[in-house]
């Protein structure tokens, strides 16, 4: 019903139970959202897809579903913030939304910290708000005892008439999923996975109407509009795509790979924690998000692949860099007192804050030439930075207009260097599909450059 009601250990942990008793789950996240949806990864064993409708559109998320679902298990959505908060005051792009566009029942989990008939009040809100939705469920958290419980049930029972399906007592926050910056700690950085999994099936054991959870699942309607996969954007065969994957960048959109891959080119993965060096052979870049600060010094002591990077970037390998990327690409990343130095790619610093400085959805005009757009084209994407660059010297050209959100400053954002793109906007390849053959027409020209006599 709310941001922080804790959807997210409850679809994880509803998750690994399923996967115990063997049955197949597949997992979504509704929103722009990678930390969550790689919690939802590790609990399914599946990639987890992300469903936004003002990236992609609802048919674009309806075809993302499809793709992804499992026909014969139990698919997952995990909503963000209340159930119709979106991106304007009438909800566009709600969670709801997204629920009636897939036909699918929606579970209410609820805060029932302080409150008893109350929490009755709020869900009959939302079963009387839109019709269209199917409130199917209520599972009640942070719950201080059995009393305190069944009066809620009782309650919900008179007013809402719609079944409880669990009640989860109150837990520490930090013995399930614990939070720092931007979110949630990924769980490629935690260390202590297994207590995480341990904790977390305990607590959805103890008080989920499992039986229920399934029944209400089964009864979704069919929505089949086949299986289509997207089409291959361009021929990037015997093209070789560098991806900077590791625990300090793992903000991928699992399309943005796919779509490359299908298109015939090879994913190189690589770590800038340990590699010695960039292959020489690679045609293109690709660096997405991540926590390049929590990293600062790992980082800026492998000296020899920022020195290779830098050295790429000035020889024209085109590079693609998403936020993290971008603060990886400046000379140095200050955070907490420490000053690491980086790449040097862009002649400026990037300082970390304690406060989001751009955060929401994005709109981008492409109004100037760059080696990936073309100009006039309009991009929808989204931002969640506490980084900053701190303006040195005359600012580096860039190339597109910020029409909706922060980007790098003064309504600027995708900055330039020979074929390096760097900008603090992510987007999603399903619902900005020209990304793709811009990489793949950039990595086809570094290819035939190389290939050609001096």
């Amino acid at each position: 019903m709310s941001g922080d009601s804790g959807k997210t250990c409850l679809a994880a942990g509803l998750l690994l139970w399923l996967r115990d008793r063997a049955l197949e789950v597949r997992a979504f996240k509704k929103g722009p959202d990678y930390i969550d949806a790689a919690w939802l990864a590790w609990a399914s064993g599946e990639r987890a897809r992300n469903l936004d409708s003002y990236l992609m559109g609802f048919d674009g998320c309806r075809a993302a579903f499809v793709r992804g679902a499992s026909r014969d298990g139990l698919n997952i959505v995990e909503g963000n913030r209340g159930l119709y908060d979106g991106a304007d005051p009438d909800g566009t792009h709600s969670t709801a939304e997204l629920a009636i566009a897939l036909q699918a029942p929606v579970v209410l989990v609820v805060n029932a910290s302080k409150v008893t008939r109350t929490a009755a009040a709020a869900i009959l809100g939302c079963q009387t708000l839109d019709p269209r939705v199917r409130i199917g469920g209520v599972i009640l958290n942070q719950v201080s005892g059995s009393r305190h419980e069944q009066v809620i049930r009782q309650a919900i029972a008179a007013i809402c008439r719609v079944p409880v399906l669990g009640a989860l007592p109150r837990a520490r926050r930090d013995l399930l999923l614990p939070a720092r910056h931007l979110g949630l700690l990924p769980p490629c950085e935690h260390r202590r996975l297994d207590e995480v999994r341990a904790n977390l099936l305990d607590l959805v054991r103890q008080g989920l109407d499992l039986a229920g959870l399934q029944e209400l699942a089964a009864s979704a309607p069919a929505l089949d509009i086949g299986r289509p996969e997207p089409a291959a954007t361009a021929d990037a065969h015997g093209l070789r795509i560098g991806v900077l994957q590791d625990s300090a960048f793992s903000f991928y959109y699992p399309e943005n790979l796919e779509v490359l891959e299908r298109s015939g080119a090879s994913i190189v993965p690589l770590s800038p924690l340990t590699a010695p060096a960039l292959p020489e052979d690679l045609d293109a870049l690709y660096i997405g998000g991540g926590f390049p600060e929590t990293h600062g010094a790992a980082l800026s002591s492998n000296r020899e692949f920022l020195a290779a990077l830098s050295s790429a970037a000035r020889d024209g390998l085109p590079v693609y860099a998403e936020c993290g990327g971008l603060m990886l690409l400046g000379r140095a990343i200050r955070w907490q007192g420490a000053r690491h130095p980086m790449a040097a790619v862009f002649p400026f610093e990037v300082e970390v804050l304690p406060s989001p400085q751009g955060h929401g959805y994005v709109d981008l005009l492409v109004d100037r030439p760059n080696p990936f757009y073309a100009p006039g084209l309009r991009i929808r994407g989204h931002e969640f930075h506490y980084s900053r660059i701190i303006p040195e010297g005359v600012p580096p050209p860039d190339a597109c207009a910020v029409l909706r959100g922060t980007g790098c400053g003064n309504r600027r954002d995708g900055l330039l260097y020979e074929n390096v793109w760097a900008s603090y906007t992510h987007i999603h390849a399903l619902g900005t599909p020209q990304w793709a053959p811009g990489l793949i027409d950039a990595a086809r020209r570094r290819a035939a450059a190389r290939r050609s006599p001096p």
